[in-house]
């Protein structure tokens, strides 16, 4: 959350030479792509991986190369051709166009923000205002500070009430369980599944969409490309989000198989979970009647005006040019 300002730095500090992906290679007729993902292999990305398996990225003319994301951030990486397409979250595209880093979103994985605070049952929190003299533990960024304390007074509660703590990435689990902190900020088809499916312990979450009274929707995760990839290989991008859209069609109509073809390139993974996890998220990648992928212009100008109001970034962005569907495919 709190590397926004990175953005610029690391940008500048790419090399221009950098790119990986997106020229024509020795494999044949085929295009070598790279794509960033923006965490660990996990089931928001198994249509890919699905897509992947199936051959569906070679179908379109594509070489595709997964990698694990820079330390610096997708965004930066993306914008200066390090990797031609990139997994990101509108809470960073926002900030990033801010900044003058000219990425855009080109497809939507969630319909909806999966995010929710969560805690151990034993604690009682089941709304905002149980928030109430209990510890937050997080990664300090500006945007949960902002988040937390709209849903707190929101829901009739004072927000000074609520303390926090700095935490990390960490297994947030045995932090609870030991006192440390009371509630955190994860994705519920996840680390909610994990403990209360598959660790069998009793917890309680706050979900995000459950107060857009509160706070807006946003888009997380999102695909990005530059604009200059955008304007100067629409065609590979276009390919892209067919295979892409066919990988999370067939995710929705067979988790089972989207499971199985993220085990396979991630065997680290618990099957278990994964599995648990895959069975969440057929209602989540798309809205009934709708197409996978889709954004809303008023989401997008929705959040951009709550991160400018709250102080998070300090120029307007235009909500129309950070986003664009025209690389899904055509009904």
């Amino acid at each position: 959350m709190n590397r926004y300002w990175l953005l610029l730095l690391a940008l500048l500090a790419l090399p221009l030479a950098a790119a990986c992906g997106g020229d024509d290679d020795d494999g044949g007729d085929l295009k070598k792509v790279t794509l960033m993902l923006n965490w660990a292999p996990n089931t928001q990305h198994s249509g890919i991986y699905l897509a992947l398996e199936n051959g569906w990225y070679e179908d379109e003319g594509i070489d595709l190369e997964i990698v694990e994301p820079a330390s610096a951030g997708v965004e930066p990486v993306v914008a200066q051709g390090g990797a031609d397409i990139g997994i990101s979250a509108q809470e960073y595209v926002i900030p990033a166009r801010a900044e003058g880093v000219p990425v855009v979103s080109i497809g939507a994985i969630l319909q909806h923000n999966d995010s929710s605070f969560f805690a151990l049952a034993k604690d009682n929190i089941t709304r905002p205002k149980d928030f109430e003299g209990k510890k937050y533990g997080g990664f300090g960024g500006p945007l949960e500070s902002e988040i937390l304390n709209a849903l707190v007074q929101c829901d009739g509660g004072d927000p000074a009430k609520v303390s926090s703590v700095e935490v990390g990435n960490v297994d947030y689990l045995p932090g609870m369980e030991q006192d440390r902190f009371d509630f955190v900020w994860v994705f519920e088809g996840w680390d909610v599944m994990r403990a209360s499916e598959i660790e069998n312990i009793d917890v309680t979450s706050v979900k995000f969409v459950d107060y857009l009274n509160c706070i807006p929707d946003w888009y997380t995760p999102v695909f990005i490309a530059s604009e200059s990839k955008i304007s100067g290989d629409p065609d590979m991008l276009k390919d892209f989000m067919a295979a892409t859209t066919r990988g999370y069609e067939a995710a929705i109509d067979d988790p089972k198989a989207a499971a199985d073809a993220l085990l396979k390139a991630a065997p680290e993974l618990d099957r278990a979970l994964v599995e648990k996890s895959q069975e969440y998220h057929v209602t989540k990648y798309m809205d009934s009647g709708r197409q996978w992928g889709v954004q809303d212009e008023k989401i997008w100008v929705e959040f951009e005006k709550f991160l400018r109001q709250a102080g998070l970034t300090t120029k307007e962005v235009d909500a129309k040019k950070a986003y664009t569907n025209d690389f899904l495919p055509k009904d």
